[in-house]
């Protein structure tokens, strides 16, 4: 069985280990800085956790996840889209549940559970949720913030559209919800949860096997009628009331803003709590620059990646950078004519997701991962009055504070900013296309001799 034990021990010489003692409130202060992932062995009142962050930091990280090089992340994530979803397998038991905790012997304060802002009102868990649509039974996953509110309670955000469905048709028929909140696993698991475009038949953890090449493992819960994967470190049971609402926030989106300040959202009352004997907590800070601005757009990347493909683009990568707040992609194009950035900029900015709003292309030669690269090709490469494109009353993203709240067209809309717009914009910075040699021989760079052939790690 594949875990979070054995991919941590497998890269082991990859990632940070601190052997120290680490109170849990100094846990975001510190991993927040590093730029690798992080493991932290020795946390303090929780002797038998190990607790981690980090894992899709980077292209590193992330292509430790595929098997695949830092450079062909997106091109590897848009092959597991073309692999498609395989059947789970239905196992009995798991190390999830070793040790199995229900009534009374339910507190999530045992739980290494982080705080993560001095603002935040309760510690929140950042892992996904597993959900089953009444109807259909189809299953589906999210990533909410899920805040302590009492030994078993917690308030549970929901911010995606289908989640808020299925919570519906359990409103409607004056009954509970089951979720499940799972901790710890393989980060496979966690990369297949992340993809969000359509999928009716089918549910995001059957990823997995297309990530992994090897099926995808669940087991039953104890107390609700779910599966989740049998390899996690801890699993969170229990049912969302629709009827009970509790405070949420002030915590904050991926934007690194309190935006939404603070909003009602239902209560998850825990039935269950079941572990392994050797647990990891895993935790995905919030801020400042984290998995948290890096592991949701994966797939978008994606799935830009391939649109951009079939639209004859010369399309190299494409990366929503840490810095963007989740706002801005910026892709790596090589155009052959006049015209093809405008329409590469045009669909990425149209792109089904709301994120989009600040899309920079730039040519080959930039490092896309390297801010002074792609500074300097804003800086040398754009003229503002003919290489800028705004587009006005574009779908906002809600946790944007910029975008404008269309007010009474949905009830809650004043306090979710769901729905919202705002303007977006497209920079081209990239030099003139091949057959323009005069005007582009203006743009070359400067580079040594033998640059990209001589490196320094072979003389060190």
């Amino acid at each position: 069985m594949l875990d979070l034990h054995s991919f941590l021990d497998q890269h082991r010489d990859e990632h940070l280990h601190i052997d120290k003692p680490v109170a849990l409130e100094h846990v975001g202060a510190l991993t927040a800085q590093t730029h690798q992932p992080v493991v932290l062995d020795n946390l303090e009142g929780f002797p038998d956790w190990r607790l981690v962050d980090h894992l899709f930091v980077n292209r590193r990280a992330q292509s430790r996840v595929l098997g695949c090089e830092p450079d062909q992340v997106v091109p590897e994530l848009a092959a597991v889209l073309r692999r498609g979803p395989r059947p789970l397998k239905v196992v009995e038991g798991g190390p999830c549940q070793e040790q199995v905790f229900t009534g009374d012997d339910v507190d999530l304060a045992t739980l290494p559970i982080v705080t993560h802002t001095g603002l935040d009102p309760y510690p929140y868990t950042t892992s996904f949720a597993i959900h089953r649509d009444p109807e259909t039974g189809q299953y589906n996953q999210m990533f909410p913030r899920c805040g302590v509110l009492a030994r078993n309670e917690m308030v549970a955000s929901f911010v995606t559209s289908t989640a808020n469905r299925i919570l519906g048709k359990h409103k409607a028929a004056g009954d509970k919800m089951p979720q499940a909140i799972v901790i710890g696993c393989h980060p496979a698991w966690e990369l297949a949860g992340c993809y969000s475009h359509p999928h009716d038949d089918w549910w995001e953890l059957e990823l997995f096997e297309s990530i992994t090449g090897h099926p995808g493992e669940v087991t039953r819960c104890a107390t609700v009628d779910l599966v989740v994967p049998a390899d996690a470190s801890l699993v969170i049971e229990g049912y969302v009331d629709p009827e009970r609402r509790a405070q949420d926030g002030p915590s904050p989106g991926p934007t690194m803003l309190f935006t939404p300040w603070a909003t009602q959202q239902p209560v998850f009352e825990v039935t269950a709590i079941t572990r392994r004997n050797d647990p990891i907590y895993r935790n995905h800070l919030m801020t400042p620059f984290t998995d948290h601005q890096e592991m949701p757009r994966l797939f978008h990347e994606a799935i830009i990646y391939d649109r951009l493909r079939a639209m004859g683009v010369g399309i190299r990568d494409v990366h929503f950078s840490q810095g963007g707040g989740s706002l801005s992609v910026i892709i790596q194009v090589e155009p052959q004519f006049d015209g093809q950035v405008t329409d590469a900029l045009l669909a990425v900015m149209g792109s089904t997701w709301l994120n989009t709003k600040m899309v920079v292309a730039v040519d080959p030669d930039i490092d896309i991962y390297d801010y002074r690269d792609v500074h300097y090709a804003m800086a040398v490469r754009v003229d503002p009055s003919k290489d800028l494109i705004v587009v006005p009353n574009a779908r906002g993203f809600p946790f944007d504070p910029t975008a404008r709240p269309v007010l009474g067209a949905l009830p809650d809309t004043e306090q979710s900013r769901y729905p919202s717009v705002v303007g977006k914009w497209g920079i081209d910075a990239t030099k003139p296309v091949p057959h323009r040699k005069e005007e582009r021989k203006e743009y070359e760079r400067a580079w040594p001799p033998h640059w990209g052939e001589v490196r320094l790690e072979d003389y060190l």
